[in-house]
């Protein structure tokens, strides 16, 4: 692995989890040596979250020091993929810039690979004040994940993360269609009748993200232990981790929260490393890799945490 000489919270075959400030770990991992960073760092609100978080006006500021330290781990062919929500400016139905300021400034030391837009059509309608008191703004269901890289040609590969073609496609390639050039002035020639095995997806992510009751919510309530408030929904890192990596790739997240990503890493044969400041939050997510008792399912986990009796 990348860390050495540090003992993790818990490990399993393919990954290790720390507990600790995140960039006082990022120090210790080696230059070059991680193919992806993905991560969803605290967002910036404007109500304090059990998780923690900064307001806009210091977001750019408290998250560069992070970046710059993700920018030096990254392999040469590497990806850092940020999901970060934007942010209404206080008291005002007008959204704030920062993650436009703070693109800006990433890109001194990254290039833009691509911008992404994960789409929760189980977003809740807010900002309320302005959405269903006012009605004078519609509901806030779009992230920006930022695809960022260290150099402009990027480990990446469309073919692992092809979608079944429509119904609509299954036709065309069965009974063909004219090459001719199309309204729009775009030539339709003969290899967009080619089978790749699937469509390839667009940059528009539409994952709902409203699970009251998986098994990492069973787990921790039957034990005892704290459900993070703000989970991954499984598609968005499994998406990424298929696209930008390759078996046996490490992948990190510096803010793993319930550690979504490690067991997705996992599950798809990646290495990976996860930080998460939170006692709590890391003894909960090794539900996510502990054994089911009821289904015998897990992904290997050792060294647990002496874990909470229940109240």
């Amino acid at each position: 692995m990348s860390i050495s000489r540090l003992t993790p919270a818990y490990e399993t075959s393919l990954g290790k989890c720390y507990l600790g400030d995140a960039l006082e770990l990022l120090k210790k991992v080696k230059d070059n040596s991680i193919s992806l960073v993905l991560t969803s760092p605290p967002f910036a609100l404007r109500r304090q979250k059990a998780y923690g978080n900064v307001d806009a006006a210091s977001y750019v500021d408290w998250i560069l020091p992070f970046a710059w330290e993700i920018q030096r781990i990254l392999k040469p062919d590497g990806s850092f993929v940020m999901d970060l929500a934007g942010a209404w400016n206080p008291k005002k139905g007008t959204r704030s810039l920062f993650q436009y300021e703070l693109i800006l400034k990433l890109c001194q030391r990254f290039h833009l690979a691509q911008e992404f837009y994960w789409y929760n059509p189980s977003k809740l309608p807010t900002p309320a004040e302005w959405v269903t008191i006012r009605r004078t703004r519609v509901k806030d269901a779009v992230n920006m994940v930022w695809w960022l890289s260290k150099t402009e040609e990027p480990q990446a590969d469309n073919r692992r993360v092809l979608k079944p073609y429509s119904k609509s496609m299954q036709r065309l390639l069965r009974d063909g269609y004219d090459t001719a050039m199309r309204p729009s002035q775009h030539e339709i020639g003969p290899n967009f009748q080619k089978d790749n095995g699937g469509a390839i997806p667009p940059n528009m992510l539409s994952i709902p993200n409203c699970r009251s009751a998986d098994s990492y919510i069973k787990r921790c309530r039957q034990e005892g232990l704290t459900i993070h408030p703000a989970r991954f929904p499984e598609p968005l890192p499994e998406f990424f981790v298929q696209f930008l990596t390759s078996p046996g790739d490490t992948v990190l997240d510096p803010f793993s929260g319930s550690n979504m990503t490690g067991a997705v890493s996992q599950k798809l044969g990646r290495k990976w490393i996860s930080f998460e400041i939170n006692e709590e939050y890391v003894e909960s997510s090794q539900m996510r890799f502990e054994e089911n008792p009821k289904t015998g399912a897990g992904l290997g986990i050792k060294n647990l945490m002496k874990k909470k009796k229940p109240a």
